[in-house]
């Protein structure tokens, strides 16, 4: 899969502009938070809900590039499933916990930043394996975040459902 190809997947996920009261992310469109989108646009506060709902598609994926692609070096990885579970990961959970699963999958010292030892790992290891541990690892998250707050009950049948369909890409 390329970039392009994995952030419409991505983006078929997200879907469009949301506010859930239960979403501790508030308002957003596309995936992208009022926080993310008032940083991108350099705002010095979160963007209002208007300017969530009113970001255009392009601008999002503008963002997820730099934000979950770019910024966090997962460039190098080369299988594009695996580069899929990864920045899915990423989007949900943060680039640095992507990160940190990913090395703890590849048996490397999980710091949360990809350097020599997390590349050299990733060439050497079979991505089908290294995607599992990864959704096995998120699922594990996505358990424990509902039982430290049973308010984020609302989304477990969604957040279960994107991980399971992304087992596709690590079979």
């Amino acid at each position: 899969m390329t970039d392009d190809e994995i952030l419409d997947r991505v983006l078929l996920y997200e879907g469009g502009y949301v506010n859930h009261a239960n979403d501790k992310g508030g308002a957003t469109n596309f995936g992208v938070t009022a926080a993310t989108l008032g940083a991108w646009r350099n705002l010095g506060r979160k963007a209002t809900s208007d300017e969530v709902r009113d970001m255009s598609r392009s601008e999002a994926i503008a963002i997820y590039k730099d934000r979950y692609i770019t910024q966090p070096g997962f460039g190098v990885i080369t299988d594009g499933n695996l580069k899929m579970i990864v920045i899915d990961c990423a989007v949900l959970y943060g680039p640095r916990r992507a990160t940190i699963w990913l090395q703890t999958a590849l048996g490397v010292s999980a710091d949360g930043a990809i350097g020599n030892q997390t590349t050299t790992a990733l060439a050497k290891a079979d991505p089908k394996i290294v995607g599992r541990s990864i959704l096995s690892q998120r699922v594990k998250r996505i358990h424990a975040r509902v039982a430290e707050d049973p308010t984020q009950a609302v989304f477990l049948k969604g957040w279960l459902n994107r991980a399971n369909d992304l087992l596709k890409y690590a079979a």
